[in-house]
């Protein structure tokens, strides 16, 4: 198993289990139930470790790809930036995801608000994920795309013309 492969097994798991940890830390809240909201916390944690493969195996699945016919530069590029901003949103839910356990775990009196705080980023982190999710499989996935690439042109179906490395 390659790089690539690699990365294709593991990209759906931050987008899958992100939503997964917004449930059970949703739930925690609603039952006040300290022990289901460090299930949650846990599972970003793990999202967030598992997400550095990921991210770490994307540059050798461009490598792979970016060669094949039908296949854009600028979408590449595209998915490639909001994967860069999308880690650090990871990471800050991790990190925020150990504070809230610690805090919880000790009993502060601030856990609830560190709880929603989580909640919050957990959200946005999700929306990300799933944004990068979608361009990362617009780059073969030509039937989700929504625009369409004149590969003889360059020119998307938009009228918007792809830069000139991109051919």
């Amino acid at each position: 198993m390659d790089a690539t492969h690699l990365h294709l097994i593991l990209t759906h798991f931050p987008i899958v289990g992100t939503i997964i940890g917004i449930g059970i830390m949703a739930y925690g809240l609603f039952s006040k139930n300290d022990a289901i909201k460090k299930v949650a916390l846990v599972t970003f944690v793990l999202m967030a470790i598992l997400t550095i493969p990921v991210f770490l195996t994307g540059e050798e699945a461009e490598e792979t790809v970016e060669n094949i016919a039908g296949i854009s530069e600028q979408l590449i590029e595209n998915h490639e930036e909001l994967a860069a901003i999308a880690i650090w949103f990871m990471g800050i839910l991790g990190v925020l995801s150990l504070i809230t356990f610690f805090a919880i775990f000790k009993k502060w009196g601030f856990a609830k608000i560190l709880s929603i705080s989580t909640l919050i980023v957990s959200l946005g982190t999700f929306g990300i994920f799933a944004q990068v999710g979608n361009t990362g499989g617009e780059i073969r996935h030509s039937e989700i795309r929504t625009t369409a690439i004149n590969n003889d042109t360059g020119v998307f179906n938009n009228g918007e013309k792809q830069d000139e490395d991109d051919d």
